[in-house]
């Protein structure tokens, strides 16, 4: 897919602050500094589009990003920061639930894991309950290029056995390699929605 326009338009940190728009939405999920925002600029060949940070935690809402004027990627809060309030991650939690149960818009889930760590109980629960939501997805393994050919060979076994699946996509933000098949899933995810 090309992509010839790629612009932030809403932060949303509420339910009711949602879009009200019935454009296709790919949602962005992972644990906090698993490369979620990399992998949106990288993917959308934008730098500074999904604001990068070393300091994990610094997505608080639901970030929206129009792509071509047809469809969004939804930047969603990183689960598994321990240095946020037990409060303000129940309130993400919450948010993030609802979103991913009742919006009829999302046509496709990324769930992201770090190629350089076996999935988390965490990344094992967030699959579990995108499965019991019947919810498309997509397993994204980041970070590949940090990875030696045989690490990478490992690290994807292992998490195909974690996560108990075979459709799982390894990325480097660095060299895009893997961008052309997350490309291809998520073209097909917003044509069977339309």
């Amino acid at each position: 897919m090309k992509v010839t326009s790629a612009k932030f338009v809403a932060a949303a940190a509420t339910q009711a602050s949602m879009l009200n728009d019935s454009k296709p939405e790919i949602a962005f999920l992972g644990r906090s500094n698993v490369g979620k925002s990399s992998l949106m600029n990288s993917l959308l060949q934008v730098t500074g589009l999904a604001r990068t940070s070393s300091t994990p935690g610094r997505t608080q809402s639901l970030n929206f990003f129009l792509i071509n004027e047809s469809f969004y990627f939804v930047d969603l809060p990183g689960y598994g920061y321990a240095k946020v309030s037990k409060d303000k991650r129940q309130e993400w939690g919450k948010l993030i639930e609802k979103y991913l149960a009742e919006r009829q818009q999302l046509v496709l889930s990324i769930l992201i894991v770090d190629a350089r760590h076996e999935p988390s109980p965490l990344d094992l629960q967030m699959k579990s309950w995108l499965q019991h939501f019947e919810l498309p997805y997509l397993v994204v393994s980041t970070k590949a290029d940090k990875l030696s050919l045989n690490e990478r060979r490992k690290s994807l076994q292992l998490a195909k056995k974690v996560l108990g699946t075979e459709s799982i996509v390894q990325y480097s933000s660095v060299t895009r390699e893997g961008a052309k098949d997350i490309w291809n899933v998520i073209g097909s995810s917003i044509t069977a929605k339309s």
